[in-house]
């Protein structure tokens, strides 16, 4: 198994996700099978296969979720001033499209490629880390195949309060 690289940010939001699903969601769950075994027959009672399915989902996400903070390595999310660390968000040239992308880097959790978060994991996100702004880097994406990047800007952000954390 792999072990998740997380922020002391990503651990808080994991606990608070594991702290709500444990009191408020079981809870449900656990009143929602109850009604509908209420219901009468079992063999025939979608309500009630549907309310233990979802009870089963919340029990396994509640043991995914920790799971990864059992096996975790703590990573800080502070880069020197003028490096990419994460939660920076950097400015890149694509050498081969003659392209700028603006990516944030986050830990592998919070990866979101649609919104321009780039995992920390990926090859350009590897790639990346502890560079300086001028700074021609190769990303390998194969044996075969690499392209090259140029750092034009490194912005010290912090992580967005509405980045999520994926599920599984």
């Amino acid at each position: 198994m792999m072990r998740e690289q997380l922020t002391k940010s990503d651990v808080k939001k994991i606990e608070d996700e594991i702290e709500y699903r444990k009191l408020v969601v079981r809870k449900q769950a656990i009143e929602a099978v109850k009604e509908a075994r209420a219901h009468g027959d079992l063999s025939e009672n979608f309500e009630y296969h549907a309310a233990k399915k979802d009870k089963n989902k919340n029990e396994s996400r509640i043991r995914y979720l920790e799971r990864m903070l059992k096996t975790a390595q703590i990573v800080s999310d502070t880069s020197r001033e003028d490096e990419v660390g994460i939660n920076n968000t950097v400015t890149v040239y694509f050498e081969e499209d003659d392209e700028e992308q603006v990516f944030r880097l986050v830990t592998s959790i919070r990866g979101n490629s649609m919104k321009n978060l780039i995992s920390t994991e990926s090859p350009i996100g590897k790639a990346m880390l502890g560079h300086k702004v001028g700074d021609r880097i190769q990303i390998k994406v194969n044996e075969n195949y690499s392209y090259y990047i140029v750092i034009k800007q490194i912005q010290n952000t912090s992580e967005d309060e509405n980045d999520k954390i994926r599920g599984y």
